[in-house]
């Protein structure tokens, strides 16, 4: 079966479209980077391909050790030839500072990657909530883009150079009702959980940065995914260095659990079914949200009986692999299997 083929002639005579209620989001422009260039000599050129190639590696993969990696370190070195288009962007015309932004192949990082051994994270990514509470001398305040609107630029491109989806909380009545400021202050977790769960997250990042009158701060991070916790200090430094470090301890532990070392040879198969499907435009929109994750090469439907669909996933990697990432989508409850021949099972939610 050609790729999206049946899908896409069933969508075309239904009309349908499936929006999908999910904990993930589809992060856009993983391939591409913006970066600060000095002039636009092919010297100069030359060295933005490289620090946006670099950008992209550590934004797919989750880890900045990734450019340590010997078959990426050569790709580096052969930036420019990598690129598929780029373009000009005056960034501060009082600067004069010159940005470019470049933008490389998919299928082909993704293939360096899989060549390099490293894992690849895929574009499907929970997001995170920010809570940070900064102490200055007007006292302790939330962060938003009221209160602290520079801070929250900074905060928000890191996020975006890191390809993690952020989300900032309303402050609004329902907050207030929930947590303060000296909740957040204390890291506390129980309070941080019950304030998010309006939010639909299962990841949040909590700070406290206490700004010194000197421009420097220091302060802790507290990084919740489940029932896991993980804490980070940073002591001294301005606050990009604070909020850099938030970031990263995000992306890392993010990555670490769904980032999935892809192989260049491909699978027999793996088999999956879902039960509950009752409507083509689930069908449909199941089939082309599987394939759209990029481990996956093409979601074959072997079978449709009822309500319950049968698929042989062409991937690459393996089922258990593959589940960390499916198990994203929320509208998919994973189950047990009392069939031997099924690697993967799920009922659908709709």
């Amino acid at each position: 079966m050609l790729k999206h083929s049946l899908q896409s002639i069933v969508l075309l005579l239904l009309g349908l479209t499936l929006s999908f209620a999910s904990e993930a989001v589809v992060v856009k422009d993983l391939y591409s980077a913006q970066v600060l260039v000095t002039d636009e000599t092919p010297q100069a050129l030359a060295s933005g391909a490289r620090e946006a190639l670099s950008q992209v590696l550590v934004k797919i993969s989750g880890s900045t050790a990734v450019l340590q990696n010997p078959v990426l370190a050569s790709a580096l070195k052969r930036s420019r030839n990598l690129v598929q288009q780029y373009a000009y962007i005056s960034r501060d015309v009082n600067s004069g500072e010159l940005m470019a932004r470049f933008e490389f192949d998919g299928a082909v990082v993704s293939n360096l990657i899989a060549r390099s051994g490293v894992p690849l994270w895929t574009a499907n990514r929970p997001a995170v909530l920010v809570w940070l509470v900064v102490e200055g001398p007007d006292g302790k305040q939330f962060l938003n883009s009221e209160t602290l609107p520079a801070m929250v630029s900074l905060i928000s491109a890191e996020f975006a150079r890191r390809g993690v989806p952020a989300r900032f909380p309303l402050y609004d009545l329902n907050d207030a009702a929930l947590i303060t400021a000296d909740d957040v202050w204390r890291l506390d977790s129980s309070s941080l959980v019950a304030a998010s769960q309006r939010y639909d997250v299962r990841d949040i990042l909590a700070g406290r940065l206490a700004m010194l009158s000197n421009g420097s701060g220091m302060g802790d991070w507290s990084y919740l995914s489940g029932s896991l916790r993980t804490d980070r200090s940073v002591r001294m430094g301005e606050s990009a260095v604070f909020l850099h470090e938030g970031v990263s301890l995000v992306a890392e532990k993010m990555s670490s659990h769904y980032a999935v070392a892809p192989t260049t040879a491909r699978s027999k198969g793996i088999k999956v079914q879902v039960t509950g499907v009752s409507q083509y435009g689930d069908y449909t929109g199941i089939v082309s949200w599987l394939e759209s994750l990029e481990l996956i090469d093409y979601a074959n439907v072997e079978s449709i009986r009822g309500d319950t669909l049968r698929f042989n996933l062409v991937a690459q990697a393996d089922a258990q692999q593959l589940a960390t990432i499916i198990e994203l989508n929320k509208q998919l409850l994973r189950l047990p299997s009392s069939d031997a021949s099924v690697q993967l099972n799920y009922r659908w939610k709709r």
